[in-house]
């Protein structure tokens, strides 16, 4: 075999020749995928995975956002992070981005470490092909669900709990949404990967479904997308399968009605018929499974004044390009500060305590708290 230059080997053809060679995809499949853009929401476990397929697939613009940071918990089952990324507490859309681009640097990587509300989450979904969940809550998800059902774009969800895992196909004008499925919010009863734990071939076992079905659809290969609930269980294994009952026909947000009177809508317009409260975004919020509250403030703080407030206050203070972390003493309590002003309380689920705790530790921040 001749030798061929770097940029043979790394461009073209040559990169996804195992894919072209598939049948269903060949290579006007692998130029329809190369113009392809996704939004992946939430990078950890899931979104992690599923990313990767994405970028070693050869989708032309990946598009992940995340509002948490890289831990050493995260390792066991997050594949796109290391050792230095919990050491530097980096953001994990930052920390999978620059994964991201070492594995492939044709594809577009678009990062933002920010929270998906019903207020942002149209920005990000512009000019997405579709939607792929790798969040681990029901308000977030019922946020993705109404938004994609809005704009006319599939929604990918996928869940993955201790050895149990979950994937479904939404498909505006042929599905029920996730609404319809789960109703309202998540009541708390839910087990999560916090609370019982997970491990990582369930997730991997769920991401491959979610990839599957994107490489599917990217690539026009419609007919063959399933429009099923698959839930699986790993340990022992056993797999059902239940065909996605039709659009509701009173749904707010996949009922014919609904879908006719907002065929003609922008996205001027952030509040999801159909959606609540909690959906558009909370001051206060308990994080599912986490021992942790996220706090929003109104304005953005500045953290310069902040860090040096907390050094008076004798707290330990770390901080990066992209948060702020401090431990508050005798309390077991640790503030994590970014600069769109998100405050992850760790150490209690309690919303009253943790707003609190933000008046009185952060001074400068505190007349900003909605």
């Amino acid at each position: 075999m001749s030798k061929q230059e770097p940029d043979q080997l790394l461009g073209g053809n040559e990169r996804y020749s195992r894919q072209i060679r598939f049948g269903p995809i060949g290579r006007e499949g692998q130029r329809r995928l190369s113009d392809a853009t996704v939004l992946i929401v939430g990078v950890g476990a899931l979104g992690a995975s599923i990313a990767q397929h994405m970028v070693r697939a050869g989708v032309g613009s990946v598009r992940i956002v995340d509002r948490d940071y890289v831990e050493l918990s995260n390792l066991q089952r997050q594949v796109l992070f290391d050792e230095d990324d919990a050491r530097e507490a980096l953001p994990k859309a930052v920390a999978a981005a620059a994964k991201l681009k070492r594995i492939n640097s044709e594809v577009r990587v678009e990062a933002y470490a920010a929270d998906v509300t019903a207020a942002s989450a149209p920005g990000f979904a512009e000019g997405a092909d579709l939607v792929l969940d790798g969040t681990d809550n029901a308000p977030t998800r019922l946020v993705l669900s109404d938004l994609c059902y809005r704009l006319g774009i599939p929604f990918l969800y996928g869940g993955a709990t201790a050895a149990s895992g979950m994937s479904g196909v939404f498909i505006p004008g042929e599905t029920a949404c996730l609404r319809c499925l789960i109703g309202g919010e998540d009541d708390g009863s839910t087990e999560t990967c916090d609370t019982a734990g997970v491990i990582s071939p369930t997730v991997d076992f769920v991401a491959s479904l979610q990839a599957a079905e994107a490489l599917k659809w990217l690539t026009g290969n419609h007919e063959a997308v399933r429009r099923t609930w698959l839930t699986a269980e790993l340990w022992p294994f056993r797999i059902r399968e239940l065909r996605m009952p039709p659009p509701g026909a009173d749904c707010p947000v996949c009922g014919e009605r609904h879908v006719r009177q907002t065929a003609g809508e922008t996205a001027e317009n952030n509040i999801i018929p159909g959606g609540s409260e909690a959906d558009a975004g909370s001051a206060a919020v308990v994080l599912c499974g986490r021992d942790t509250v996220q706090v929003t403030m109104a304005g953005k703080p500045d953290m310069l004044k902040l860090r040096g407030e907390l050094s008076q206050k004798g707290c330990r203070v770390e901080q990066n390009p992209y948060l702020l972390r401090t431990e508050l003493p005798d309390s077991g309590i640790r503030l994590v500060i970014f600069p769109d002003g998100r405050v992850l309380v760790q150490g209690t689920s309690d919303l009253e305590e943790a707003v609190r705790l933000c008046n009185a530790y952060l001074p400068a921040a505190s007349a900003l708290l909605l």
